[in-house]
């Protein structure tokens, strides 16, 4: 029983990453959660751990199934199981801490900074180890909770880590009465004042800069659609006749919204590119065109091209490869010869690429699943002379249908302009294509699965946050020390003695 409701618990939670005015939910779903792990021994907690975390891997990327069977053409039951095995491979960073958790909590209220520490060293190993699938990492959920106050010190892994405490110092008030420790004071102060902090740091680091206008294209193609030559000379010319049909400082396509290699292209629709090359080479015009580079032979990159009077030959490749989509691990191209998924091994592209110089303004673009890693995009802060004013991501949801990727992702982009105080435009294919400003607030918003072009104005920000000086020179390494730093805290202060005797 416990079992199956620690899976929902995990399951029921993943709400809160879709509606964010659920903030609550993960913490009150992880306090029975941490009351069971109380009175667990290691290996019973590691496996509650595993199905609460099963549920919430599960529930939140169920939208997988849709890529690999719709779209991918894997059988239903294969496409479902590798959604599961997904799951549960994730969700062992969470079962290791909570059996860590249970040999060395002390039954003290410090265990509540045990828990969080552990948490983190669990969120930090599934966001960075073998790649990296930060998804649904818990500060996601937190983007309109106070703990958003923590964003530009501490990141979406230091947001979760807080959560999770407070989850855990609730958790004691239970138990409290049960050993005898009296620990409930000291769990509700230290709840308490761990919501209450991020209300008390300076909020602003950041300050404006100018302004640009912008242009959002949203083409609205079916991932079906998206590579079939009978729609493809449709979705080009719509494309085409947006760029140029906007007036904006800066127009900004989805990903691959040329969802052709150059050679492929020229056959196709001579003279296209070409054509607008000469247009955007006008003073005034600019834009920022998803189109994969290369060829098949030599290799080929997830791209975006700068097209302006002064760009020159600007081109932005994507770096961080969605395993199996954009590339293949090694062992498993099995896996991904069963799918028919077009142009799936890409080539890398640099970590910290030059920005696009625009209206005074100066864009840092990444590719779609890029936004989740943001010491990624920190690295782009390392000096504030030439970081990006504006964050531009360009994204293709269509591989997920109308589920709830669309809103996840959305809310990703929000916690990225939050830790690093920069708006954020995007631009996709099915949404959600958006206008974020620098404290994370949507400004303008296209809705889902239309074709359109939103047109909004934006203010680019200068000056750095202690996220981005910190993360752009040392990674995630400081957040790595300081769950060590828990971890050895809390396992080693003086357990409590219970009373004997009556």
């Amino acid at each position: 029983m416990q079992t199956a409701a620690a899976a929902a618990a995990g399951a029921l939670q993943t709400l809160a990453f879709v509606n964010t005015a659920a903030w609550w939910l993960p913490m009150a779903t992880l306090m029975p959660l941490v009351a069971w792990l109380n009175t667990a021994r290691p290996g019973r907690a590691a496996w509650l751990a595993w199905a609460y975390g099963t549920g919430w891997m599960g529930a939140g990327v169920w939208w997988l199934f849709i890529s690999m069977h719709r779209y991918g053409g894997l059988p239903a039951p294969l496409a479902a199981a590798a959604v599961l095995l997904l799951a549960g491979a994730l969700a062992l960073f969470l079962a290791a801490a909570a059996a860590a958790y249970a040999r060395w909590r002390r039954g003290t209220a410090w265990d509540a900074v045990l828990f969080a520490a552990l948490w983190l060293l669990a969120e930090l190993a599934r966001g960075q180890w073998f790649t990296g699938f930060p998804w649904v990492a818990s500060g996601y959920a937190q983007v309109d909770s106070p703990l958003a106050g923590l964003a530009p010190w501490v990141g979406v892994y230091g947001m979760g880590a807080v959560a999770a405490g407070v989850a855990a110092a609730l958790a004691l008030l239970a138990r409290s009465h049960v050993d005898g420790t009296r620990a409930w004071p000291a769990a509700v102060l230290a709840a308490g004042a761990m919501l209450a902090l991020p209300l008390a740091l300076p909020a602003d680091f950041t300050r404006p800069t100018g302004e640009m206008s912008v242009a959002l294209l949203q083409s609205n193609v079916s991932q079906d659609e998206k590579f079939a030559a009978e729609h493809m000379p449709q979705t080009l010319a719509w494309v085409a006749r947006e760029l140029v049909a906007a007036r904006a400082d800066l127009v900004l396509s989805p990903e691959t919204a040329v969802p052709l290699l150059p050679g492929q292209l020229e056959e196709l629709a001579p003279g296209y590119w070409a054509s607008l090359k000469a247009y955007f080479s006008a003073p005034g015009k600019a834009a920022l065109v998803g189109i994969p580079l290369g060829d098949y032979d030599k290799g080929y990159t997830n791209s975006v091209v700068g097209l302006s009077a002064t760009s020159g030959n600007y081109r932005y490749d994507k770096w961080h490869l969605v395993p199996f989509g954009e590339f293949i691990p090694r062992g498993f191209r099995w896996f991904t010869d069963l799918m028919n998924i077009p142009l799936g091994d890409f080539a890398r592209g640099v970590p910290n690429p030059p920005s696009f110089a625009v209206a005074g303004q100066r864009v840092g673009p990444n590719i779609c699943y890029e936004d989740l890693f943001g010491e990624e995009l920190a690295l782009r802060f390392v000096d504030d002379a030439l970081a990006p004013t504006v964050l531009a991501n360009i994204s293709n949801m269509g591989w997920f249908g109308d589920s709830s990727a669309i809103t996840q992702h959305l809310n990703i982009s929000r916690l990225r302009a939050l830790e690093l105080q920069r708006p954020l435009i995007r631009a996709t294919n099915t949404g959600a294509t958006a206008v974020v400003d620098h404290r994370g607030r949507v400004q303008a918003l296209l809705a889902p699965h239309t074709r359109g072009v939103l047109l909004a104005r934006v203010q680019g920000r200068v000056g750095l946050t202690p996220f981005a000086r910190w993360a752009a020179h040392l990674g995630l390494w400081p957040l790595w020390a300081l769950g060590l730093l828990g971890v050895a805290w809390g396992a080693t202060r003086r357990r409590v003695q219970r009373p004997s005797g009556g």
